[in-house]
């Protein structure tokens, strides 16, 4: 599957978690949802992946952990916000750039209509 396609799959499984849990909840229930959302469709993925840095070449341990990391192509980053703000789109990049991904999902599970919170960010590797 093609990190398009898989981005797709989450989108859809995304506005599916949205109608029928609504906006208002915790990140921790709208990611768990996704996850139980990924298992049906078949996809593998893994929560907390460990995203590392490095300074100078040296490591500073481990630096952030990414929500979601789908088919280990996709980024994807959970919100619970009144709106998403430059910084956690600076946030998402950051995360993509440091684990060498791609293609990033921001899911913003507070906003009114899912497709209002969905931000696609893309690494230029």
């Amino acid at each position: 599957m093609s990190e398009d396609e898989l981005a797709a799959q989450i989108v859809d499984a995304a506005i599916a978690i949205h109608k029928m849990l609504g906006p208002g909840l915790l990140e921790s229930a709208y990611l768990a949802a996704l996850e139980i959302e990924c298992g049906e469709r078949g996809l593998t993925f893994a929560r907390e992946v460990p995203i590392l840095a490095q300074y100078h070449g040296k490591p500073l341990g481990i630096a952030y952990r990414a929500d979601l990391v789908v088919e280990t192509i996709l980024l994807v980053e959970v919100k619970s916000v009144v709106a998403l703000s430059p910084a956690h789109a600076a946030q998402t990049l950051s995360y993509l750039r440091l684990g060498h991904f791609r293609l990033g999902l921001l899911l913003n599970f507070s906003a009114p209509l899912m497709k209002q919170g969905i931000k696609r960010i893309i690494n230029n590797i």
